[in-house]
């Protein structure tokens, strides 16, 4: 393999993803991490649609479902009770194909991402600690360390996806506002009996003083609990499960048998002053943590991840100016500053004890809202919001136009009900243009002369529910966003875009 053009820095998923989707572009990379092997006590769980999306690109979607626990239902219970289901199986059915929430826990997502970057040819650097790096403009040369040794590594771009105490984050001295929640949280894995263990889906407790989540894990026939430390042990010293088991058991009417792993931990939420600085970046955790609520964490560094390999591909292989980078930050920036301060919310009123948060827990959750889920609209607006298909780039300087409810910086809304699915072209991870209805001669040619691929889908009902408008053309970007919607098919409207922002086509080069 040719010398790696960029060093990723943690090899959690977002810098897993980062490095798998730059091999896919064909840019040569290296990857450490200053732990010895994936993590063993990992806290997510929740894989959503979108994320589900993006692995649909690189072909790895079926497989991870087939692995992890379709969520059939949330189950809430109240003191070993059940008090309410609100099935969850298919909420976003017309939405994407992958219209639910996904279990499958993060240490076994690590284990999976790590295999398939091997298969790629690139193999994981444990043990390796970014000792220090700096960026002349030109070239990131970093000192990594391994043991005794000390080694220079000179890239043309550095990614820090290093975690909330980033390495590159702090050599690049960005300030990481915020604070920390009071709680201190519990993460186990164990082998239970009781009903909540035999409900295929995620439980949660409804106790007025008490947070707690159950939830299967298909490789090890475990249950993780997720939980907040009870206050009548949360002074003591060494806090391990026996002294939260009779509490969590009586939650959920659970026998806990056998505990595998426990761990406590305290959640911050913070927003770093940028994403990135001359040829470094950072994304993830490194980025921006929040609370746990909605599971949308390492969601949101996959996102990143998506977002930024891309890009770097463009301008390493001279598709693109490296002005395209200056895109990156204010396109995820912007939603992780809106999350942090969403899951916040969130998470105050499903933790408080004041008026708010017992009515929340005792009153909408167990009678309201199973009561609305049952209302189509309720459904949607809960899995746009829960599976990120809603984050929208318009507004950036790779955005423009609008042809029906589409703006240029959508994520690309599905069609593939009931016949052509419009996201298996985007396996390309290449510009595209989409059509849905007919495409016009002009259009066919410039397409062919630019090097730009043209997919023409049959205009339906479900294309229109969607958004799409007849006939307009539409410059899907490698990520799935849209970045030109235009409703008619002028090509000096398409030439325009793509001159303005200095981005040619061709086919992608290869390490």
């Amino acid at each position: 393999m040719a010398a790696p053009q960029v060093l990723i820095v943690g090899a959690g998923p977002t810098g897993l993803v980062l490095a798998l989707r730059l091999r896919y572009h064909g840019v040569p990379i290296r990857i450490v991490d200053h732990h010895s092997g994936p993590g063993q006590a990992s806290r997510a769980m929740a894989v959503h649609a979108r994320t589900l999306e993006f692995y649909e690109q690189l072909g790895l979607a079926q497989e991870m479902v087939d692995l992890g626990i379709v969520m059939n239902a949330m189950h809430l219970w109240d003191q070993g009770r059940l008090m309410a289901d609100v099935p969850i199986g298919n909420f976003g059915r017309d939405l994407s194909p992958f219209p639910f929430v996904l279990s499958y826990p993060q240490d076994d997502h690590e284990r999976f991402l790590v295999e398939k970057l091997r298969y790629s040819g690139v193999v994981v650097e444990w043990d390796t600690e970014l000792v220090g790096f700096e960026d002349d403009g030109e070239r990131v040369r970093a000192t990594l360390r391994k043991g005794s040794r000390e080694e220079t590594c000179e890239v043309a771009y550095l990614c820090g996806c290093d975690g909330a105490h980033s390495a590159v984050r702090h050599g690049l001295k960005l300030d990481f506002a915020g604070g920390a929640y009071e709680q201190t949280f519990y993460v186990a894995d164990v082998h239970a009996m009781g009903a909540a263990t035999a409900t295929g889906g995620v439980n949660m407790c409804l106790n007025v003083k008490d947070f707690c989540l159950v939830l299967p894990i298909r490789s090890t026939g475990m249950q993780r609990l997720i939980g907040i430390i009870p206050d009548e042990v949360k002074s003591r010293e060494n806090i391990t499960f026996d002294d939260i088991r009779p509490i969590t058991e009586r939650l959920f009417g659970l026998r806990v048998n056998q505990v595998n792993w426990f761990s406590t931990y305290r959640v911050h939420h913070r927003v770093a002053e940028h994403f990135g600085q001359g040829r470094a970046f950072i994304a993830g955790d490194a980025a921006h943590i929040h609370s746990p609520a909605g599971g949308q964490g390492m969601n949101t560094g996959i996102g990143d991840a998506v977002n930024l390999s891309w890009k770097l591909a463009h301008v390493l292989q001279g598709r693109a100016d490296a002005s395209l980078l200056a895109t990156y930050e204010p396109e995820r920036i912007a939603f992780a500053r809106t999350l942090v301060a969403t899951t916040d919310r969130a998470f105050q009123i499903m933790v408080k004890r004041d008026l708010a948060g017992r009515f929340f827990r005792t009153v909408l959750l167990p009678y309201v809202l199973p009561q609305m889920f049952h209302l189509r609209t309720v459904r949607r607006w809960m899995f746009k919001t829960l599976s990120q298909i809603r984050i929208t780039y318009r507004g950036s300087a790779l955005s423009a136009g609008m042809a029906g409810d589409v703006a240029g910086g959508d994520r690309l809304p599905w069609d593939g009900v009931g016949g052509s699915d419009n996201f298996e072209p985007l396996m390309s991870l290449d510009w595209q243009i989409q059509v849905y209805g007919d495409a016009e001669a002009t259009l066919k040619n410039a397409a062919a002369e630019r090097g730009i691929a043209l997919h023409v889908f049959a205009w339906t009902s479900m294309a229109e529910k969607a958004g799409l408008k007849r006939d307009a053309l539409y410059l899907v970007r490698p990520d799935g966003h849209v970045g030109l919607a235009h409703p008619t098919q002028d090509v000096t409207v398409l030439d325009h875009y793509l001159a303005a922002r200095g981005i040619t086509m061709g086919t992608r080069l290869s390490s």
